[in-house]
């Protein structure tokens, strides 16, 4: 049969995560026919800046094209989402009706943004920040110099935002149900100290508070109600609330898959509802649940830049190996971020940390490394502008070391063990342990 016929790999999901395993699956030799699609009109982007440079007037959108490092030789579909997965017949359907058939299938649909789920959706002056044109829309209103901008949900996309309008010089009020800033995420000791930043840059914080609804006039959006009937006045609202992971086309696939994500086993494949693993089908990056081993084989979903690359190699590596050569996946996650002159980094998950150690530097100089222990032993590392001992500690959390793993070291503090602080948790909903909760890929 000749490769106009074959079927081929199809990847669904034409970013990050699907730009780099169809590359991946071109350097592992595979030479058939490869089709790309993704439900944006455009090549694949880096997202991470967008909330950053983009929206601060530093880069330019269309700067934010992802470099190609293999040559594809491979057919895009763009500007037409997947609706439909139909794996008897090994067939992705598109949204003008045309249907793809595939061999093996990579998802890497990624996440949405979570939009305003309350009144005043429908107004004008509420954006997310998910794609390409959300950036750019944004970043034209901010251009018009709004009295307030009003952010709800202060997780990493919420916060970088309040970073970025306050170099712009904008008034910034942040909302958030919890009682520090990325208080879900590293616990409310560290996010006291972000909290006292903030603030220091002019940031109206507002924590312990929720938004209940908005109103305006004329189709602005106005004023912002909070739940105990204060309000804020504000021309321009950033709803920052997480994401929801992209598989309501796969409803009828017979896929463990929902809003929390699509449900793999260890080598990257999808599982069906029976409970196996479909040999035909792979998932990686923002979609993707899986069990790692740094939670003791509890599922996650990990929406880091560093995870999108290394799971699509991954798993366009066991696409390529036959069914007795399938290699699990182990990754130790990690993001970065860049907000209030601060540099933020983290190795490992924090989720179920019962304590907290500062092991270099101090919290009062905003300048230290914090280690977050589980059961004795080690399960992430957090630098904050103090990132030389980092891939040291982050090789502690890959191994599992005791907490603190790292005793005696040059410059080392008397260490004292904390408590993290992270709220309570939320009513459980199913859903898989998410690395972050309100923050993006």
């Amino acid at each position: 049969m000749t490769d106009g016929q074959r079927p081929g790999i199809v990847v669904v999901g034409a970013s990050l995560a699907g730009l780099r395993g169809a590359e991946a699956l071109r350097d592992g030799g595979y030479d058939g026919p490869l089709t790309l699609v993704g439900d944006e009109p455009h090549r694949p982007y880096d997202r991470p800046p967008l909330s950053k440079h983009v929206l601060a007037g530093e880069l330019h959108p269309d700067a934010t094209a992802l470099p190609q490092l293999t040559r594809l030789r491979a057919q895009w579909r763009l500007g037409l989402p997947a609706v439909a997965l139909d794996r008897d017949r090994r067939v992705v359907r598109l949204a003008d009706g045309a249907t793809l058939p595939y061999e093996t299938l990579l998802i890497a649909t990624g996440a949405r943004a979570r939009p305003w789920p309350g009144e005043g959706a429908d107004l004008a002056g509420i954006f997310t920040i998910r794609t390409l044109e959300d950036a750019r829309s944004l970043r034209s209103a901010l251009a018009l110099r709004p009295s307030r901008v009003l952010i709800v949900g202060a997780g990493l996309i919420g916060c970088e935002a309040a970073s970025c309008c306050r170099d712009l010089g904008l008034a910034v009020t942040l909302v958030d149900p919890n009682p520090t800033p990325l208080a879900r995420l590293l616990g409310t000791v560290i996010g006291a100290t972000l909290a006292g930043r903030m603030r220091a840059s002019g940031v109206d914080l507002r924590p312990n508070v929720k938004v209940v609804a908005f109103s305006g006039e004329d189709g602005q959006v106005r004023r912002a109600h909070l739940a105990g009937g204060a309000d804020i006045a504000t021309d321009l609202v950033i709803v920052a609330l997480g994401a929801t992971r992209d598989t309501g086309w796969l409803a009828a696939a017979a896929l463990v898959a929902d809003p929390g994500g699509l449900t793999c086993d260890a080598a990257c494949r999808a599982l069906t509802t029976t409970g196996e693993p479909d040999p035909a089908i792979y998932a990686a990056g923002d979609v993707a649940r899986w069990p790692n081993p740094l939670t003791g084989g509890r599922l996650v979903t990990v929406e880091h830049w560093g995870n999108a690359v290394d799971q699509a190699r991954h798993a366009a590596a066991n696409m390529l190996a036959p069914p007795t050569g399938q290699v699990e996946y182990q990754h130790v996650p990690s993001f970065w971020s860049s907000q209030f002159g601060l540099n933020i980094k983290l190795a490992g998950l924090t989720e179920g940390a019962e304590a907290l150690a500062i092991v270099q530097g101090s919290r009062a100089s905003h300048r230290f490394l914090a280690v977050y222990g589980r059961a004795g032993r080690t399960v992430a590392a957090l630098s904050f502008d103090q990132a030389r001992w980092l891939p040291a500690y982050a090789e502690a959390v890959a191994d599992g070391a005791a907490f603190p793993p790292i005793l005696g070291a040059t410059d080392q503090p008397r260490i004292e063990t904390l408590e993290p602080g992270f709220p309570s948790p939320r009513r459980s909903s199913g859903r898989s342990v998410t690395a972050l909760e309100t923050a993006h890929a």
